[in-house]
């Protein structure tokens, strides 16, 4: 860590015991490397996260092309009904 920098954090007390506890115990030698981690785990779940929204997004974007061109089926609720419990009772009996 080249650049570091003092932030002061206020946290509501039940934290602060988790923080502390962690530390005496011996799991993070410090209070600063324990937040340092869980900062680290918020930005790669923040950036899975926006990983996931944009793969969603060009999925929304595929299917109004789909329909703008007109490749689109008619909708039959009745197949897909009969198609997800052949699916579920397939892995019903595998399990």
């Amino acid at each position: 860590m080249a650049d570091l920098e003092r932030l002061t954090v206020t946290l509501p007390s039940d934290m602060v015991a988790a923080v502390k506890s962690a530390v005496t115990a011996g799991d993070y030698a410090s209070a600063s490397e324990l937040v340092r981690e869980a900062i680290s785990e918020w930005k790669t779940k923040r950036y899975a996260q926006a990983q996931e929204f944009e793969a969603l997004k060009a999925d929304i974007d595929k299917g109004l092309a789909d329909v703008a061109e007109g490749r689109t089926k008619d909708f039959d609720a009745e197949s897909i009904i009969a198609r997800g419990r052949k699916l579920l009772a397939n892995r019903s009996d595998s399990a």
